[in-house]
């Protein structure tokens, strides 16, 4: 089913006589597998309204995000979360959609600086598992009282409706960046650097380590800075001086070649094309290193930090268990068959009070259970 407006993706989902896999781009097939009729959104596409003034793009759910891309760098601006491309990590194929990057809440390194996708909605337009179409946020025409849908949509994964438009607060594209390197530091020294970087005064981006495994050999430690070019070369040189005690400091300006690495990093491109499953870990950043030892300890073959090391990415043998107990955090399995995704919790267990809610949302919205049923767990 491949629905071209949004009242035919109400009738679709109105009329279904059994579960729905609801897919973007497919791009994503993160979470346990879901059996049903596919739900395709690529064909709801295009721009609804953009006003550069005022830095506000509304856009329907199937478009693809290098279109969304397209034209805001056209006009100097950007998406500021910085969405992950998954499909070098996963081995998919198409094209990502911006309604699968919300529905996941995908948001990449630049999180630590200028937050999550959730934060910078505006507002969500989408059907839900009875055929309703809602609205909440920008653009709102009818609201559900008592419920912020545009935080709740987030991250949902299309497991309490399906999102037909979304609105979204955008950002200039700065004119300059500056990279600062450290090589060689182990994780805790690099840890203690890249939260040193985050604490300062000097508006850090980006701040990552790939460890000897993950960039062949030798440890790489990374601190972005953005803005206007005389501010990136002031706070560029005030942070080297801070960071000096953690050993040399080399700073890259090229801001194509930043770019480069950056999608890389967003991309965790270090595990592409390599054997093992794919763990991803979110906890505290002066927890980073003590998690990535335990990691080692548990087979894990290769790691990445990012925002200073309060996510780590882990590359480990096929179908092995890599949830540490009492994890102060959550852990996420992202890649792995489907034998794997079916065996192992992907998503990190809720509270039984977090569950609770939970199920009361899911009952709210989908009372008959039809959309992407089993995909959380």
């Amino acid at each position: 089913m491949e629905p071209v407006s949004e009242s035919e993706l109400s009738e679709m989902i109105a009329g279904a006589d059994g579960p729905l896999r609801v897919v973007g781009g497919g791009t994503r097939p993160v979470g346990r597998p879901v059996e049903g009729a596919t739900l395709a959104l690529t064909r709801l596409s295009g721009v609804v309204d953009y006003e550069p003034g005022a830095l506000t793009l509304v856009v329907k759910a199937g478009t693809p995000v290098a279109e969304v891309e397209r034209v805001l760098a056209a006009e100097g601006q950007r998406l500021p979360f910085e969405p992950m491309d998954h499909r070098g990590l996963l081995g998919t194929k198409g094209a990502p959609t911006i309604g699968g990057v919300v529905a996941a809440n995908v948001s990449g390194p630049r999180r630590i600086q200028a937050g999550a996708c959730r934060d910078h909605l505006l507002g969500v337009r989408f059907v839900d598992g009875t055929g309703r179409i809602l609205k909440n946020g920008g653009r709102v025409m009818k609201n559900v009282t008592g419920y912020d849908l545009v935080k709740l949509m987030a991250g949902s994964r299309g497991t309490l409706g399906v999102l037909s438009e979304v609105s979204f607060k955008v950002l200039p594209e700065p004119p300059a960046a500056a990279v600062l390197h450290l090589g060689g530091l182990d994780e805790t020294r690099a840890g203690e650097a890249m939260c040193a970087a985050i604490r300062s005064p000097f508006e850090v981006t980006g701040a990552a380590h790939l460890s000897e495994e993950t960039s062949s050999g030798t440890s790489k430690t990374l601190i972005r800075i953005e803005g206007f070019d005389a501010s990136v070369s002031y706070r560029a040189g005030r942070l080297a001086d801070l960071l000096a005690d953690f050993g040399e400091v080399t700073i890259e300006r090229d801001k194509a070649e930043i770019a480069r690495d950056w999608r890389a990093l967003r991309d965790v491109a270090a595990f592409h094309g390599r054997a093992g499953d794919v763990w991803r870990y979110s906890v505290r950043p002066t927890q980073g290193a003590t998690l990535g030892a335990l990691l080692r300890a548990m087979g894990a073959r290769a790691l990445q930090y990012d925002w200073g090391g309060g996510l780590v990415w882990a590359l480990v043998p096929e179908g092995a268990d890599m949830r540490p107990d009492r994890l102060d955090g959550h852990a996420t399995l992202i890649r792995a068959d489907e034998e794997t995704r079916t065996r192992l919790p992907v998503f990190q267990p809720e509270v039984p009070p977090i569950q609770k809610i939970s199920q009361a949302l899911r009952d709210r919205f989908d009372p008959r259970g039809i959309l992407n049923p089993g995909l959380m767990g």
